[in-house]
């Protein structure tokens, strides 16, 4: 088991600090994360036509959606790795 504390700036004087304990294989698997292989190509495939300069308004908003996701993805593994005491590959 690992004890995750969390460590965010209280936003007001009414937070706490908490502390959640979780098996050290569940945290394993939050490090393993990634994009479903069609999204991370859908990904790859929008950011090419966007530097390209051949989005739609649509395609754009699809982009940040998908670049959202995968930030918050990428957060939770760096996150999961740390707490581990490993580097992301």
């Amino acid at each position: 088991m690992l004890q995750l504390t969390s460590t965010a700036a209280a936003k007001n004087s009414h937070d706490m600090a908490a502390v959640i304990s979780a098996p050290k294989s569940w945290v394993a698997s939050v490090g393993r994360l990634a994009l479903p292989k069609n999204a991370d190509k859908r990904l790859q495939a929008l950011m090419d036509a966007n530097n390209e300069g051949r989005l739609s308004a649509a395609e754009r908003r699809e982009l940040a959606a998908l670049v959202e996701w995968s930030e918050n993805v990428s957060l939770l593994r760096a996150q999961a790795l740390r707490l581990l005491g490993r580097q992301a590959a």
